[in-house]
Order: C-alpha cells, then sequence, then structure tokens
C-alpha cells in the first residue's frame, strides 16, 4: 500500500471533522446560543423577537418585547435561545481619577417647559436602567455626574461622556452630531475637570473666587439682578436638586466659591473666576450694592444728597469696607475706593499726583495788565473715612468728584484772584496768594465732606507762542543780576577791607617787637609830656591868678585915678568959667596960655623930658632956640592971627 493511499484513508475524515466543527461554530455563531464576554466588558441583550411583540413606546423592553434588554450580562460564559438574541460587547464606563462624566439618557420621560436637564431626584442609580425608567428617569442630559471609578452603565440607554471618550452603543448620523457638539460645549467649559480654586503661592487661580451661573431652574423674580443665596444644603452647588428643592433659582449667583475643589455639573452651573476685592492700606471700600432689599435710609436728616442703608441692603452702605481682602461678588455690586491718607491734585499737564488727576491741566489766569499766563498748582485734600460714603453717594467716585467739583472751583477761584493783580504782582505775591487760597478753599471743601490741606502753586508759565511773558521775566532776571552784582560788588568792597585789615595785622604780627618799643616809646613821651602839660598848666592859672590880681589892682587904682581926674577936671572946669567969667576978652585969652603952660609943666614932670635938651634944634646958639621959646612963639603967632582976623 502506498503513502498516499494510507493519507488518503485519514485525511477526509479528518477534513470532514474540522468543517463540521467549523460549521458548528458557524452556527453557534449565527444563532447567539453561546456568548463569551470577557470581565472588563459588559453585554448589552438584543432580543430579536419575543411572543410579546415589538415594543410600543420606549427604547428598552422592560416587559419581555423584542429589543433591548435592560438588564446588561457580565463577564463570561452565557447561553441563549438559538435565533432570538444578539448580544453587543461593550466597554464598561471608566472615570479618570479627579474627573468627571456626564450621562444622557435617550429614554425616559420627556422634560419639563423650562427644565434644562433631567432630574433626578427619584431616579438617580444609573446602573439600575429598568428602576430608572420605572421610577420617573427623564430623558436628556442628566444633573447627575459621575464620578471617578468604573461604572456598569447600560449603553443602549445612556451615552456617557468623559475626558477620554464618548461611550454609547452606535449612534446614527443625527445622533452622533449632537453628541459632538455636546462634546464639544464641555470641553470649551472645562467640564470634565472639577472647579479648582487655589490659595497656594503661585497657583494659577490665586487669590482669585468663582462666580457661578446656574442655568436650571425657576427663574428669578422682576427686578431681581441675581439668585439670593439658598444656604449651604446644596453643598457649594454640587448637589443640584438639593439647590432646587431648597428654592434655588437659575441665573447668576449671589453666593461665591472660594479655594477648593468642587466637582459642578457644567450643564447645570457655569463658572467664572474673578479675582477677590483687595482694599489696600490707605483706603476704604464704599459698597454700592445692586441687590438685596430696599433698606431703611441712615444717612440722617440733613444730609439731602440720597441715602445711605445698612450693609446687605440695595444702595450705598453706611458702614465702609476696612482694608483687607474680600469675596465680593463684583456682580452684586460694586466697591469704589476712597483714599484715607492724604493725596495730592496736580493741576499740571503730563503729571499725576494720584489716580484721580489725570485729566487736570494747568489753569488758564488773566492778569490785570491782560496777559495770559498758565499756572500750575497741587492740593493736597484727606478724606475721613467715616465720610467716604457721603463722598460716594453724592458724586459716585472720588475721580467725578475731583473733574466735575473741584477743577471748576479750583480754576474759578485762581481766575477770579488773578484778575485783581498784574503778572509781576501775581509773581511777587505768590506766598500770599497762597495763604490766602488756603484759607479761603478750607471752608469750600468742607461743603463737599472733604478736608483741605494745603495748596501748592507753581511759577506761572506763558502759552505756547506767547514771548510777552518771557520778555517780562528776562528784564525781572535783569534787573535781579543788576541787584545781586551790587551786592557782589559790596560783599567784594567788604572782603578787600578785610584783607587789608588781615595785611595790616599780618604785617603787625611781624613788626610786633618794634612796634612794642615804639609803643613804650609814645607811651613814655606821653608821660613826659603829660607831665609837662601839668606843669604848663599850673603855671597858667598861677599867671592868669597874678594877671587878675594885677588887672583888679589896675582897675582900682584907675577908678580911683579917674575919680581924682574927674574931681579935679570938674574943679578946675569951674575954676575956668569962673575965670573966663571974670576975664572976658584979653583976660579969656591970657587964661588959656596960662591953662596951657600948666599942661605941658605936668606933661614934662610926668615924662622927665629935660626942660633943657642935650641937642639943639634950630640955629646954633642964637637965643629962643629953646622948647620955652619955641611955645611962646607958638602962642604968639596964634595971638596975632585972632587979631588980624578980628579987623577984617
Amino acid at each position: 500500500m502506498s503513502f498516499d493511499a494510507i493519507g488518503g484513508s485519514w485525511l477526509l475524515p479528518l477534513v470532514f471533522t474540522v468543517m463540521t466543527l467549523l460549521a458548528l461554530a458557524i452556527l453557534v455563531r449565527v444563532s447567539g446560543v453561546l456568548r463569551y464576554i470577557p470581565n472588563d466588558r459588559v453585554g448589552v441583550v438584543e432580543k430579536l423577537w419575543s411572543l410579546s411583540g415589538s415594543l410600543r413606546s420606549g427604547l428598552l423592553a422592560l416587559h419581555g418585547e423584542a429589543g433591548f434588554q435592560p438588564e446588561l450580562l457580565r463577564g463570561g460564559f452565557h447561553f441563549f435561545t438559538p435565533f432570538q438574541y444578539r448580544v453587543h460587547i461593550l466597554p464598561m464606563v471608566a472615570v479618570t481619577q479627579g474627573k468627571i462624566g456626564y450621562v444622557f439618557a435617550r429614554d425616559g420621560l420627556d422634560l419639563a417647559a423650562g427644565q434644562t436637564l433631567a432630574s433626578n431626584a427619584a431616579a438617580n442609580d444609573f446602573c439600575d436602567v429598568r428602576g430608572f425608567l420605572t421610577g420617573g428617569g427623564q430623558k436628556g442630559p442628566q444633573r447627575k455626574v459621575l464620578r471617578e471609578g468604573t461604572h456598569v452603565v447600560n449603553p443602549a440607554l445612556f451615552v456617557t461622556m468623559t475626558e477620554e471618550g464618548t461611550y454609547a452603543m452606535a449612534l446614527d448620523r443625527h445622533e452622533k452630531t449632537y453628541y459632538e457638539n455636546m462634546r464639544a460645549l464641555l470641553e470649551e467649559r472645562g467640564a470634565f475637570r472639577p472647579v479648582v480654586i487655589s490659595s497656594r503661592a503661585g497657583a494659577e487661580q490665586m487669590d482669585m473666587l468663582a462666580v457661578v451661573t446656574v442655568q436650571d431652574g425657576p427663574a428669578l423674580a422682576r427686578d431681581e439682578l441675581l439668585a439670593p443665596d439658598v444656604g449651604d444644603a446644596h453643598m457649594s452647588f454640587q448637589e443640584p436638586e438639593a439647590f432646587l428643592a431648597a428654592g434655588g433659582r437659575r441665573g447668576r449667583q449671589e453666593r461665591v466659591l472660594v479655594e477648593g475643589t468642587y466637582y459642578i455639573n457644567r450643564l447645570f452651573a457655569t463658572v467664572e473666576l474673578i479675582a477677590k476685592t483687595v482694599i489696600p492700606v490707605g483706603f476704604v471700600g464704599v459698597v454700592v450694592s445692586y441687590t438685596g432689599a430696599r433698606g431703611e435710609d441712615v444717612s440722617g436728616s440733613e444730609y439731602s444728597h440720597g441715602e445711605l442703608v445698612r450693609a446687605g441692603c440695595r444702595g450705598v452702605w453706611r458702614d465702609p469696607l476696612m482694608p483687607g481682602k474680600y469675596a465680593f461678588n463684583t456682580y452684586a455690586g460694586k466697591i469704589e475706593l476712597v483714599p484715607t491718607t492724604n493725596f495730592v491734585l496736580m493741576w499740571k499737564s503730563g503729571e499725576s499726583g494720584s489716580s484721580f488727576d489725570s485729566n487736570l491741566r494747568e489753569i488758564t489766569l488773566i492778569t490785570k495788565d491782560a496777559f495770559e499766563p498758565l499756572l500750575p498748582l497741587s492740593v493736597v485734600v484727606h478724606i475721613d473715612y467715616r465720610k467716604a460714603p457721603l463722598v460716594v453717594q453724592r458724586f459716585g467716585n472720588v475721580k467725578q468728584l475731583v473733574e466735575q467739583t473741584l477743577d471748576p472751583m479750583v480754576s474759578s477761584y485762581f481766575k477770579n484772584v488773578s484778575q485783581t493783580r498784574t503778572f509781576i504782582e501775581l509773581i511777587q505775591s505768590r506766598s500770599e496768594l497762597q495763604a490766602n487760597a488756603s484759607h479761603d478753599m478750607r471752608e469750600r471743601f468742607l461743603a463737599y465732606s472733604l478736608e483741605f490741606q494745603e495748596v501748592l502753586i507753581g511759577t506761572p508759565r506763558p502759552q505756547q507762542g506767547d514771548s510777552r511773558i518771557e520778555t517780562i521775566m528776562a528784564q525781572l532776571r535783569d534787573r535781579q543780576i543788576a541787584r545781586e552784582q551790587v551786592e557782589t560788588f559790596a560783599q567784594k568792597e567788604i572782603a578787600a577791607n578785610k584783607q587789608r585789615e588781615l595785611n595790616e595785622a599780618e604785617k603787625r604780627a611781624e613788626k610786633q617787637s618794634e612796634l612794642t618799643a615804639s609803643l613804650v616809646d609814645i607811651s613814655i613821651k606821653e608821660n613826659h609830656g603829660a607831665a609837662a602839660v601839668k606843669a604848663a598848666e599850673k603855671r597858667r592859672q598861677e599867671i592868669e591868678a597874678l594877671a587878675l590880681a594885677e588887672a583888679f589892682r589896675q582897675e582900682r587904682e584907675g577908678q580911683g585915678r579917674a575919680s581924682a581926674i574927674r574931681s579935679i577936671g570938674e574943679a578946675e572946669g569951674a575954676a575956668i568959667r569962673a575965670k573966663s567969667e571974670a576975664l572976658e576978652g584979653e583976660g579969656a585969652d591970657k587964661q588959656l596960655t596960662q591953662t596951657v603952660m600948666l599942661r605941658l609943666a605936668e606933661a614934662f614932670e610926668t615924662a622927665k623930658v629935660p626942660l633943657v635938651p642935650q641937642i639943639q634944634l634950630g640955629q646954633g646958639g642964637g637965643e629962643g632956640g629953646n622948647a620955652i621959646a619955641t611955645l611962646l612963639g607958638l602962642m604968639t603967632a596964634l595971638k596975632a592971627r585972632e587979631l588980624d582976623a578980628a579987623q577984617r
């Protein structure tokens, strides 16, 4: 027997056996009588036919009808009636640690009008499909979310979305488009990750808070901007059913979220991160609330510019917020920062003393002599923190106060003052003007709940293209330079005098020994001179005394002699008169001659002149050459002249 005969005898049965087994496998596969499900998968049972007939409503067969069955098959071998069931093996839903899964129900009750998400108040177990559908579960996106872990969810009823993928039975084209759009929306909102607000230094969300906007529930009442806080039962919006049961409403919420991790369904509520409100040192925050009940006015009867209310009411709060950090919902109101330290307002282009004077410019003046300079100035202002709400209530904020009230008031004041002064007076009286402005504006600022501290006036400068002011300034500068030169020359003169005195002192110091000796000699001579002066003075006094005595003696002698002479004269006069009367005519001449002779005799006696001269005058040796003869001749001639005159 050949090999071919032997091989052919056993090969045919083997081939037949293999073909039989293959046919049986195909039969088992086609009939669905036996299916194996891996342990990490689930099996969705689809009943192809049933004596109960087909489904009349809904997606899943809850009463044995043909269609998708509510119960899932887990791992292992499962036997079925041939040609009656089809098993769809799909992966179980897995939600990664720290992530969120969203569930969409394909079947269930329809949503009510105005309802955004399906309620899970009664049906909240997605693993119990029968209980979900019979317990009032609603179709559509669910309010409840899946947390981390593996979930045995029937993908025929529920479409589950995680960050990694979508778990569902095969979707048709339209349904696939819908869920793709839903995934895009969830990714846009970052919905697969929880809301994390960190206080850790360097974190992206440091010093942030979350403003929550709820997308489901009853609408807000009329005139309400924010939904009121409903307490803590909803676990910071993580339990939608508890939130709605507590009276929560859709819309932006008054309550905010601070540091922490929150697993919030982003289809139920969206989250917006905003910065916390920081009130720095040196400021207070005046709250202007947009929400809350209408409060009672606590501003007092004297204040007529608006109402102030207590904290929590709608309006301007009476009590400002002190420096610090606040989780303030900026959609519920605004906080106006009001400085409590001194701040500077500068009327000067390109410069700013605070954040409130960016629009202030130099004040245009018109002086008495028609100059139009620009006046820069600075004003130091203080606001009492207790009056900060009054300022905000009256003006809105400090910037509006500055631009709408202080700027016109200050500008008007200095314009009025400038019209009473010339340009030079305006420059020279700046100190006086500054003092007067400080006094006058203090009362005006108090009227606006402000405390005026000081005004600082700068140097007026010309407008662009105006050269007249510069000409005046140049003249003033030249005048001042001349004054300074005069003062400089005077100081130089003083310095020169001091230099001369210094040189003299130096030379004097060099000749000090000689100067000392000369000074001693001078002193000695002065002493000798003083002694001589003293002696001369004494001698002069003695002479004066003697002279006075001699003068007194002579005066007495003169008086006596004069008295004697007067007596003699008077007697002689009387005798002469008597003689004259007795001797009239010739007798009178004789008496005169006698009298003359007597006086000559007395004169010769007094002068001690010799009657006979030692030297003879006239012709020598002749008679009549002496004085007496001469005198007698003279008398004879006189007498002859008188007789000759009488004859004529």
